[in-house]
């Protein structure tokens, strides 16, 4: 598994809604409110071999009031 972390821009007023809304989905490892450009960070694992688009796309982004998402994938440098 490799951690992956999705930051994401709500819609105004919806951030409370959105973070619910993924803690209800059980894939988050952590979620954090956050300053600056965007409004949570997510850090979810997904297995190896497990296409990471098609993950965030379907346990992510659609959750309504969210307007955008920056994934940002890990690797194994030390």
């Amino acid at each position: 598994m490799r951690p992956v972390f999705v930051q994401l821009r709500c819609q105004p007023g919806k951030t409370y809604e959105v973070a619910d809304m993924l803690y209800e989905r059980e894939i988050a490892s952590e979620l954090y409110s956050t300053s600056g450009e965007f409004d949570l960070l997510l850090k979810v694992y997904i297995e190896d071999g497990v296409d990471v688009g098609k993950f965030i796309n379907d346990n992510v982004a659609n959750v309504p009031g969210i307007v955008r998402s920056l994934t940002t994938l890990t690797f194994k440098a030390f």
